[in-house]
């Protein structure tokens, strides 16, 4: 609601493709603050992610969630939104340097140890697109390393995701692999398959930075299908299982609003100049 309000005004003016555009901050919040209740009722369970060698990993986990509050808020009602994202963004590179990493060097063939960290680096990209935005320097000129930065780190997680999808079709689409697609959901191969060709193509043009804003657009407009089609299901179908439901809607949700920052961030459209000789 809080969010609504605020983006009402950006919401009313913007046309086409930019309506979606302004939902980013409607997206991505909220799974924040989903993420972050975890961290105070399922405190034991988020504890054991802390690395052994890191003290008093309790407090770790209260400050981890109460940081994803804080970012969520300042995010969704436009507060020290640019400081938020930044050290939102340096705290998500921190759980891959930290935490994924370690994992993926001890199970290097392990898929899950590769996703998580792909979605990290997704979820950092979105907020450093978001904090780009908040200078100067973008308004006046369209350009900002962090926002190089993150078309990086989303082209990297959306090509992952992309081949992952082809490898292992069974597995729900999108930015978790973890859980098969329940045998229920119609058509579950051809949206793996759908959701793969989407990832690589957008993937591949943010890296190459071929049509940048159109590419973003079309990865969130991919993971809101999805959302539709197979999260929003599972959620009704099973209200009360979190773990089998919840989580995976917010994750992709995210991933939708961190790849709508992306797209605000990318000019509109390219300005050619013509030089002739005189």
């Amino acid at each position: 609601m809080a969010g609504l309000f605020a983006a009402r005004k950006e919401m009313s003016v913007a046309r086409g493709q930019d309506r979606i555009v302004t939902l980013g901050r409607l997206f991505f919040a909220p799974p924040l603050a989903v993420f972050a209740a975890q961290h105070f009722t399922n405190t034991k369970s988020v504890s054991l992610l802390v690395p052994s060698w890191i003290p008093a990993p309790f407090f770790w986990t209260y400050l981890v969630g109460t940081a994803l509050v804080a970012a969520a808020l300042s995010i969704v009602v436009k507060k020290q939104a640019r400081l938020a994202a930044i050290l939102l963004a340096f705290m998500l590179i921190l759980f891959v340097l930290l935490l994924h990493i370690p994992n993926i060097v001890a199970h290097p063939r392990d898929v899950l140890t590769w996703a998580f960290a792909f979605r990290d680096l997704a979820f950092s990209g979105g907020a450093l697109a978001l904090a780009g935005t908040q200078t100067d320097k973008w308004q006046a000129q369209g350009t900002s390393t962090l926002i190089v930065v993150a078309r990086i780190f989303v082209s990297l997680a959306a090509i992952f995701f992309g081949v992952e999808h082809f490898l292992h079709p069974d597995f729900l689409p999108a930015v978790d692999l973890d859980k098969l697609t329940p045998p229920w959901i119609p058509g579950r191969a051809l949206w793996a398959y759908l959701a793969g060709t989407i990832f690589i193509l957008a993937g591949t043009s943010l890296a190459v930075n071929l049509k940048p804003r159109l590419a973003a657009t079309c990865l969130s407009i991919m993971a809101l299908t999805l959302l539709l089609s197979i999260y929003v299901p599972m959620v009704v179908s099973a209200p009360s299982d979190i773990d089998n439901g919840l989580d995976y809607f917010v994750s992709t949700l995210a991933f939708s609003g961190a790849t709508l920052f992306l797209a605000a961030a990318m000019p509109k459209k390219t300005v050619r100049k013509d030089h002739t000789n005189g």
